[in-house]
């Protein structure tokens, strides 16, 4: 095939753009990078973060600083990772309300799935159905039928309209057929001891500082709402062990502005599965109730994708908007 000079010119200028950005991502990052959370500090995402970003402080040579900014579900960061340049040096922590705020809020000003592009997930940790030792249920089944028995008498706390401990609560509602009373508080921590001083009788939350109520005999755990067993509490059958079908679990993950190059996304996926694979960081995890969550970036995207379609589906059965 011939080729005449024109081509062989443009040819030329592409392949050094080319090799070019590829040489860019070679050298990233060569400044302070900003990795956006949209929780407040110390709370479990920005813990997730932080352990995330001193990995990657130390094997890429720069600082990954935590920029927290809390508020409106989580949606506050979104849109400022949206709207951040799309150069590397911003990134988004992604947890589950992510997907969840798709479908919870009105007139969003971004789309998560068109305007973030995925880079890495991080961990998956489970919610765990847990009932006020009053209630007369040590098993799943007992709990349904006890629910039937005695509909709209059952009040199921949670840390706030939307999050992942509300959905998995009204995603068990939907397929089982049950009527209880949803009680939104502001957090967790007041819900938790409301649960354990009987005002409420059922929560679905992360067993994170729960198990030594566990062992008191204060809480009663029925069952974890992942698809597996948890290694936490691995005596514990699965919610879907009853109800077929039936999974919720809490996820975490790193997105950057949509158009980030290619070749730098690869690269932080690359040191994000390394530091999953540490046994350093995988204890960091299990103490923070996850689980390593190894995905690429089309991975993550299909589980954001997936998780988004899911959850509109409970939100709608729920009647649940954002506040």
């Amino acid at each position: 095939m011939k080729i005449t000079r024109r081509k062989f010119l443009r040819l030329s200028v592409g392949v050094a753009a080319l090799s070019s950005d590829v040489a860019w991502a070679q050298d990233y990052p060569t400044r302070p990078v900003r990795l956006i959370v949209g929780a407040a500090g110390g709370s479990s995402p920005d813990i997730f973060a932080r352990v995330l970003g001193q990995w990657l402080s130390e094997r890429l040579g720069r600082p990954f600083v935590i920029d927290n900014r809390p508020g409106a579900g989580g949606n506050i960061a979104f849109e400022a990772g949206a709207r951040s340049s799309p150069d590397g040096y911003t990134l988004i922590l992604v947890p589950t309300s992510g997907a969840i705020n798709a479908s919870l809020y009105d007139n969003l000003n971004f789309n998560l799935i068109r305007d973030i592009a995925p880079v890495a997930a991080i961990a998956r940790g489970p919610q765990v159905l847990f009932v006020n030792p009053a209630v007369p249920a040590v098993t799943v089944p007992e709990l349904i039928a006890y629910a039937k028995a005695n509909p709209g008498k059952i009040n199921m706390a949670s840390a706030g309209i939307g999050t992942p401990g509300h959905l998995s609560g009204e995603l068990f509602k939907m397929m089982v057929g049950v009527d209880m009373v949803h009680v939104p508080y502001r957090s967790g921590a007041p819900a938790q001891m409301d649960l354990i001083g009987g005002q409420v009788q059922v929560m679905f939350i992360s067993p994170t500082g729960l198990i030594e109520y566990i062992h008191a005999g204060t809480l009663r755990a029925l069952a974890v709402t992942t698809a597996m067993r948890s290694d936490v509490l691995s005596d514990l059958p699965t919610v879907g062990d009853s109800v077929p079908g039936y999974e919720a679990s809490a996820w975490w993950g790193i997105g950057a502005p949509k158009n980030t190059p290619t070749e730098i996304v690869e690269k932080l996926n690359k040191e994000i599965s390394a530091a999953l694979a540490d046994p350093k960081i995988r204890v960091r995890l299990a103490d923070l109730g996850g689980s390593p969550l190894a995905l690429s970036p089309g991975e993550f995207g299909k589980l954001i994708a997936s998780e988004t379609e899911k959850w509109a589906k409970v939100v709608r059965f729920s009647g649940a908007r954002g506040e």
